[in-house]
């Protein structure tokens, strides 16, 4: 096995980017899953629709990036609505509501997918834009812009949900509902709109995240199924809930995964999401960033 300390700064580079963006595509994860306990599954899913968004706007000519911005208000209604489903079918009756709302979003996931099978057909689909294949030289050093932009956006949309959820009352309210809904309530403030909300929030995310996953890499209607254990595991290692957390989480992840799969190929670098996630269930229940 060849080695050397270029081909090391290059993969931990390149596993920085990756890591941003694995740190933006479980962002709406952490606040459904991590603050709201809400098991939602069909994120990867949704994550794939904003990918097909960006894909069937991009025949009008609009960049995906910009795509992402507008179909961020039609996934935060879908997001207000399948949360209003879940509340009234489930969790308003509160006997199970976990292990059926499991199966539930994975019901959801399903028929995301084959809807998506029957619209598209199976075949991959690509966004097109004039940075998609170019890449910033320095020197001997080539940096994909796909990655830089969905890096840097991922580090933007990491920023502003932190300061949502620090400085605003709605944002600490989010915050509080998964610990205290008698305090909120004491307060004047419904949980129910709450969670609402919120969830609205962290699906309109998946929209702007899906066209950055677009921009990354050509996607299919099965390739949920790849980021469901990534997602998942960022926000396990996060803590939780905790956006710096979930970013720190993906640069873990990112770094990792690229240094396997240089060292040691692309079969190994599938099983980084999972190997990571038990580790720190078993030294760290309670995440990186976790209480």
């Amino acid at each position: 096995m060849f080695f050397s300390f270029e081909l090391l700064f290059e993969a931990v580079l390149f596993g920085l980017m990756l890591g941003c963006f694995y740190a933006a595509v479980s962002l709406g994860l952490s606040v459904a899953f991590g603050l709201l306990d809400v098991p939602h599954v069909a994120h990867p899913a949704l994550l794939i629709v904003g990918s097909y968004g960006a894909y069937m706007l991009g025949g009008w000519g609009i960049d995906p990036l910009v795509s992402g911005f507008l179909l961020m208000p039609i996934f935060f209604l879908i997001g207000m609505l399948l949360y209003r489903f879940y509340y009234e079918t489930f969790e308003s009756r509160g006997t199970a509501a976990g292990v059926n709302g499991l199966a539930f979003f994975f019901g959801v996931a399903f028929i995301i997918e084959v809807l998506l099978v029957v619209g598209f057909g199976v075949d991959q689909r690509s966004a097109e834009a004039d940075y998609i294949g170019e890449s910033l030289r320095l020197g001997d050093l080539r940096l994909p812009y796909r990655l830089l932009i969905a890096a840097g956006v991922a580090l933007v949309l990491t920023v502003a949900l932190s300061n949502f959820f620090s400085r605003t009352f709605i944002g600490r309210a989010i915050k509080a509902v998964g610990q205290d809904e008698g305090a909120l309530r004491l307060m004047g403030a419904d949980p129910v709109k709450i969670k609402q909300l919120a969830f609205g929030i962290a699906t309109s995310v998946n929209a702007l995240a899906g066209a950055m996953l677009i921009i990354v890499s050509p996607v299919e209607p099965t390739m949920d199924r790849i980021y469901i254990g990534r997602t998942f595991c960022v926000v396990v290692l996060a803590g939780m809930g905790s956006m710096k957390g979930t970013l720190a989480a993906g640069l873990l992840l990112g770094i990792t995964e690229s240094l396997v799969l240089t060292l040691f190929g692309a079969s190994w670098a599938t099983a980084v999401s999972f190997g990571l996630l038990l580790v720190m269930l078993g030294v760290r229940p309670q995440g990186l960033f976790g209480r």
